[in-house]
């Protein structure tokens, strides 16, 4: 990701957690509401321009670009500890996904039941688990990265795969997919590792868009799950007609 595109990102998050709007950023830079929208949709700032919106924000350009290098190095992976941690609770889990994709304090209170006290204990938690910062005010800046891969073979991949993955695959009665496809074939290595290295963009594209939409308000938002899998394998009905 470029660097202008992480500053980017990073600003929105910080705009969002301080409840100011592109309105009042006009408001404040005596320019149109339609001007803020195209800077930020195209990346289009001059360091004035950026200095001016850090100073709503009551912080610097270096905090900014500070900030933006750090989510650079965001944790792509947990350690086993830092997964068994999470399985052992829950709501534990819940509130660690629910930072992973910008939820802001009072949007998973009202959402779910759980009361400000216990929200707060259960970010501290993850605080002290390095899987979270814990800001002033009940804000949070999550250390995850939104493309992270659990440990193979480790806790999160086992519970994904007894628990989430075969009832992701078991809709609820009159739930809608929005797209399955099930395609197989018999591949040359090369052609294997074209597949793999499309289906690895996906998800890394797939990632930038849920931290880009992270700007939205939680009722613009779905919960979506997009399954991705490979593997050599053949149907136990077709491999049961092999000759011997």
């Amino acid at each position: 990701m470029s660097q202008i595109k992480q500053v980017n990102l990073v600003l929105k998050q910080l705009l969002r957690q301080h409840q100011i709007t592109y309105k009042e950023i006009a408001r404040n830079l005596n320019m149109s509401e339609a001007n803020i929208k195209r800077i930020f949709s195209t990346q289009s700032f001059t360091l004035a321009r950026l200095e001016q919106i850090c100073d709503m924000l009551k912080m610097n350009l270096s905090d900014l670009f500070a900030l933006a290098q750090k989510q650079v190095q965001q944790i792509s992976q947990l350690t086993v500890e830092q997964e068994q941690e999470l399985l052992a609770d829950p709501k534990l889990l819940l509130i660690a996904v629910c930072v992973r994709d910008a939820w802001k304090f009072d949007e998973i209170i009202d959402y779910y039941d759980i009361d400000k006290l216990a929200c707060i204990q259960l970010l501290a938690k993850l605080d002290k688990l390095k899987i979270i910062e814990l800001l002033p005010n009940n804000h949070f800046r999550s250390l995850i990265a939104q493309d992270f891969r659990w440990i193979p073979g480790g806790p999160l991949e086992r519970f994904m795969e007894q628990e989430v993955m075969v009832k992701f695959m078991a809709p609820k009665q009159n739930e809608q997919w929005n797209f399955r496809f099930y395609l197989r074939g018999r591949y040359s290595q090369s052609s294997i590792d074209i597949i793999q290295r499309k289906l690895n963009q996906l998800t890394k594209e797939a990632a930038v868009l849920n931290q880009e939409d992270a700007d939205l308000p939680l009722d613009k938002r779905q919960h979506i799950g997009l399954l991705m899998a490979m593997r050599p394998w053949e149907p136990s009905l077709f491999e049961n007609m092999r000759r011997l």
